[in-house]
């Protein structure tokens, strides 16, 4: 087996050359007119806005670096602006029911039109109608019918006063009322002359007034009836009045707005209500000689007075808008949501009417667009599942947390439902997807239009353009200095870095721009005109020094002896492998000691991660392929008769991935073969079953780790790290570690077999198995097979003695 030399320098960090960039600087290049590397996305955001279906709405997933916001928000500010601008919502007393005020939709800014016409018209009838009853035309009416009835009341009363007089009989009144009493002379009689009359003359007069006096209580009784025939005149004359005063305002607005059937209706319902109660508009004295027919707390409770019914409130006001509105909603409660319905403390009590709804986010997105960020929307109470209940029902219930929950006792308004037509764009991170589609059964049904953003975009072709278009666009948006071509090219190779893939670049767009933000800064620290690549290489350095605190104890840890790792020398069963620390915003590789014992066994692999709950499940299954490998490559005749373990050694925390198995294995066939490992190598990459060495993530990070420690205890030229030939793609090392490579002071080795691994680490062939089923003489193989079988031997020999044992107790 022919040993992989090591890879040349051009390999470990793909080039952009900057002399392959046609431009002196990016004040000579066009902007990037869409996203970086979101052509996919664009076209699924152009099929969602567009489709006008129900449940079309969408979910934007991937990371915020990739740009989601304002990819989401450039793309429905240019639709949007092609659409028309939809009708303002305005809410109107329902003056059957003033608990349910009804929707009253206006084309766009004819709202507050409407409004001041309508506020206008009431200011009218407010003069009007007081004006009217007031008018010596109404007055005149008005005594006419009072005279009518007083002089039948009087002529009534009159024909009893004639008929006593005929009988000697008088009419007079008391502080009491009327009464009848004896004439004598033409006077009344006085009550001792009544008293000194004969009896058949007292008789007489006494069954005259008791004849009479029963005519004088029918007319007394009579008379409620008369003031109550009164009145209904009074109140039926003042209706006639008010509804002449009436229509002349209502109709003159009503023609105004004869073209919208909703408003002329709200107007004609305004008219009758008026005509049946005019008292809103009459002053206090007036009202209390001519009483409402109702009259509701609320109204004179809140600012505004009586007259506030009649009112007009525009709760979404579209006029000065432009295209379709996006609203993007940054705190989705429930209220911000659905809209809210506000009370005014008065005399101890809450009060409200119609006039203190309040829009909320999916009414002013109505027949436009609504943006929601997913995470956020799911951390308020209630505030998705009334999303879903507006979404299915195409209209939004206006109410408060406590009227859905049931929680909410005290009177309150139930308005009428608003249309409603919006597109909701939903964004998250694709784990809140996943979770959404597995565990809603709704949401599928209402986002059926999944927009999936790039995380990165293919390297060649017009990929480093593009990249150069975008810095144009941010150095225009923001006013930073222009960057010339070597700038843009080291934006560019670190794009690739970010990428973690030679052949690709990343798409995130937020770090980009952060990276050409800091780079711009240096260069004006320097005086520089414009940003060069040594400005990007600051950035790049100076952003890493910051994030930099963990990674820098650690190799001083591992520097001063506390953590042990070797880089020079060899030893049996210990093999340094790699693995990458997650820091937040910053991620680094950092070589750990691996290491393997074995002794005479069952065949079985002991991950000791694993058995203090340390190793995760994808380690666990490392650990078992290659006690799988072994078992195929060494055991086809018979059971394995050793017993090993695996540790990383000073490892202190959770162990997860399967990077380190192939570290692993080889570290269990040297402690088979009893051949010692280089210590002054690293390796990375997993196995299969067959022993093939698997990609794996971060190999620069890692081979970086293992170089700092290299390069701190001094460069000796045999020190190196070995990777899956498949992640060489995946390369995209530091310039220190390049140049190092190139001056053959550290080399890094791809291989393709867990066998190119152990004869590279342990310098003896791996050897070849031949026909006859052995190995090459004194190779890697040769030595574990041999290792093994003495295993097996000894496991015979103590079987037999075990067996002889237990003859002779049983003799």
């Amino acid at each position: 087996m022919t040993v992989p030399s090591p890879l040349p320098p051009a390999s470990l960090r793909p080039r952009c050359d900057p002399a392959s960039l046609p431009f002196s600087t990016t004040a000579e290049v066009a902007p990037l007119a869409d996203p970086l590397g979101q052509a996919r996305a664009l076209e699924a955001l152009a099929f969602g806005t567009g489709i006008r279906r129900d449940g079309f709405h969408l979910f934007v997933m991937g990371s915020n670096e990739a740009g989601r916001r304002r990819l989401v928000a450039g793309a429905l500010a240019a639709r949007a602006a092609r659409e028309p601008v939809p009708p303002d919502l305005c809410y109107v007393r329902d003056f059957d029911d003033a608990r349910h005020p009804r929707v009253l939709r206006l084309p766009a800014g004819r709202g507050r039109a409407f409004q001041r016409d309508v506020d206008a018209m009431l200011d009218d009838l407010a003069a009007a109608i007081p004006a009217a009853l007031e008018g010596d035309e109404h007055r005149a009416r008005l005594r006419a019918v009072e005279e009518e009835v007083r002089e039948e009341h009087e002529k009534a009363m009159a024909a009893l006063r004639e008929k006593a007089q005929a009988r000697g009989i008088t009419l007079v009144r008391t502080p009491l009322g009327f009464a009848l009493a004896p004439l004598r002379d033409g006077h009344v009689m006085p009550t001792e002359v009544f008293e000194a009359l004969p009896a058949e003359d007292k008789a007489r007069i006494e069954a005259a007034i008791e004849a009479l006096q029963e005519e004088l209580r029918e007319i007394v009784t009579a008379m409620p009836r008369l003031e109550k025939a009164l009145r209904e005149r009074v109140r039926a004359l003042a209706r006639e009045t008010t509804e002449a005063a009436v229509a002349r305002e209502v109709d003159e607005t009503a023609a105004r707005w004869a073209d919208e059937p909703a408003a002329k209706a709200h107007l004609l319902a305004v008219r009758a209500d008026v005509v049946a109660d005019p008292s809103p508009f009459l002053r206090p004295a007036e009202s209390k000689e001519s009483p409402p027919l109702f009259e509701e707390a609320s109204d004179g409770a809140v600012p505004g007075g009586p007259r506030r019914r009649y009112r007009v409130h525009v709760v979404v006001d579209r006029a000065g808008e432009r295209g379709a509105p996006v609203v993007e909603e940054p705190h989705p409660s429930h209220p911000n949501l659905v809209g809210r319905v506000e009370y005014l403390a008065k005399m101890g009590a809450l009060v409200t009417d119609f006039d203190l709804l309040r829009a909320g986010a999916l009414q002013r997105a109505d027949g436009g667009y609504l943006v929601l960020e997913a995470r956020a929307l799911l951390t308020q109470p209630w505030a998705w599942e009334a999303l879903k209940q507006s979404l299915r029902a195409r209209c939004v219930r206006t109410e408060s947390l406590g009227q859905t929950l049931g929680l909410l006792h005290t009177v309150t308004l139930e308005p009428e439902a608003a249309p409603l037509a919006t597109k909701v764009v939903l964004t998250g991170e694709r784990e809140v997807f996943r979770l959404l589609d597995a565990y809603d059964p709704d949401f599928r049904a209402l986002f059926k239009v999944v927009v999936d953003l790039d995380e990165d975009l293919p390297r060649d072709g017009d990929g480093p353009l593009a990249y150069a278009r975008f810095v144009a666009g941010v150095v225009v948006e923001e006013g930073l200095s222009p960057f010339d071509r070597g700038a843009v090219a080291a934006v560019v190779e670190s794009g690739a870095r970010w990428a973690g893939d030679a052949a690709r670049l990343s798409a995130r767009t937020e770090d980009l721009a952060d990276l050409l933000r800091e780079a711009d800064w240096f260069a004006r620290e320097a005086g520089a005109a414009t940003v060069g690549a040594a400005h990007v290489a600051a950035a790049v350095a100076a952003r890493e020094r910051r994030l930099g605190r963990v990674r820098e104890r650690l190799l001083e840890e591992t520097l001063s002896g506390t953590l042990l790792v070797e880089t020079t020398g060899r030893r049996v069963g210990t093999v340094n492998g790699l693995a990458v620390l997650d820091a937040g915003r910053f991620a680094f590789g950092r070589p750990a000691r691996i290491s393997a014992r074995v002794r005479l066994g069952k065949g079985d692999v002991v991950d000791l991660e694993r058995e203090v709950d340390l190793g995760g499940p994808v380690h666990s299954k490392g650990v078992l392929i290659l006690s799988a490998f072994l078992g195929a490559r060494f055991g086809a005749d018979g059971p394995l008769a050793f017993h090993g373990t695996l540790a990383f050694e000073q490892s202190y925390g959770p162990v997860e991935g399967d990077s380190a198995s192939c570290a692993e294995l080889v570290a269990l066939l040297s402690a088979l073969a009893d051949l010692p490992v280089r210590q002054d190598l690293a390796i990375t990459g997993s196995v299969d079953q067959h022993g093939a060495v698997q990609a794996v993530g971060g190999v620069s990070e890692k081979l970086e780790g293992f170089f700092d420690l290299c390069s701190a205890r001094g460069l000796s030229g045999t020190q190196g790290a070995l990777l899956p030939a498949s992640n060489v793609r995946h390369l995209a090392l530091r310039d220190d570690v390049v140049e190092a490579a190139a001056a053959g002071r550290f080399s890094v080795h791809a291989v393709a077999t867990v066998d190119e691994a152990v004869e590279l680490l342990t310098g003896v062939p791996a050897g070849v198995r031949g026909p006859d089923g052995t190995w090459t003489e004194g190779s890697v193989n040769a030595r574990v097979a041999a290792r093994l079988a003495a295993f097996e031997q000894r496991r015979r020999e103590a079987a037999r003695d075990d067996r002889r044992a237990a003859g002779k107790d049983g003799a």
